[in-house]
This record gives structure tokens, sequence and C-alpha cells, in this order.
């Protein structure tokens, strides 16, 4: 396993992440190359962190980028590599590189994947990381119903 840094991701690269990001976040986060795109492009000062297994696919990716001037991630892990402490070797690297990290997180069991298994919250996963709810801060709309989450140095 390696993970590599980059602040530009190649198209065969975009194609890895969407089809992880589709298995498993809730389908209705589910993106199409564009919206995919449009997402990237939504942000600014952004670098891309690729997990890749030992065939040298991706099995996993963290996005760090800059919105409504605060610093923000991204991060999803494929199912067959989740419990093996990939996300907390991702992340503690990410908390090396960044002073203060926000991110939104669904608390709730009310979503579901693709292929109709439950969505499960990752919120315990990152409070033992050192993360913590901001209580009061929810993002809701027609796709997520998320708390955001901190860490700082």
């Amino acid at each position: 396993m390696k993970i590599n840094e980059t602040p530009i991701l190649l198209p065969d690269q975009k194609v890895v992440i969407r089809y992880i990001w589709n298995n498993e976040y809730p389908e209705n986060l589910a993106v199409t190359p564009s919206t995919f795109d449009d997402f990237l492009d939504s942000t600014s000062n952004h670098m891309q962190y690729l997990i890749e297994g030992n065939d040298s696919e991706i099995i996993g990716w963290a996005f760090t980028f800059d919105r409504d001037e605060d610093r923000w991630f991204s991060m999803i892990i494929d199912s067959a590599y989740q419990g093996q402490g990939l996300g907390s070797i991702l992340l503690n690297m990410l908390k090396e590189k960044e002073s203060r990290l926000n991110g939104w997180v669904i608390d709730h069991p009310n979503d579901y994947k693709q292929n109709g298994d439950p969505y499960n919250s990752p919120l315990p996963f990152y409070i033992k990381n050192g993360f913590s709810p901001i209580p009061g801060i929810r993002f809701e709309n027609e796709k997520i119903s998320a708390i955001k989450i901190e860490w700082r140095k």
C-alpha cells in the first residue's frame, strides 16, 4: 500500500474514484462524471491523496480543499479495504499537513447504498480519530442530512 499526493486527478483516476464513491456513499449522493467535476471545480487550493493497493489500483481517496474561508476534506475507502486501518493512516497524513480540517458527516441510519445495504455513519470513526462534532451545525438538503465535524491541531 502507498499513498500518492497530486493536485490534479487524471481521467482514469476519476473513473475509479467515482466508482468507489458511488458504491460506498449513500445512493442519493451518487455522482456522474460532470457532477464529480463540478464538485472538484467548486473548490480551491485542493490536493488529492490516492491510496493504492499492492497492484497499484486505487482503493481509497481523500481530498483537501478550501471553501468558505475554511479548510475541508472528503474521504472514501473501498469497503473491501475498510477496517484495516487505512482510513486512520490517511487521516493522520492529512493532519500532519493541515492545522484544521472540517467535514460533513451523515450521523443517522436512514440512507442506503446503491446495492441496497444500509449506509453506516462514519461518525464514530472520525471521533475516534480526534474529530469533534460542531453542535447545532447541520447541512440539510434533498440529498443529504449531515453534521459538521472539525479537527484542530
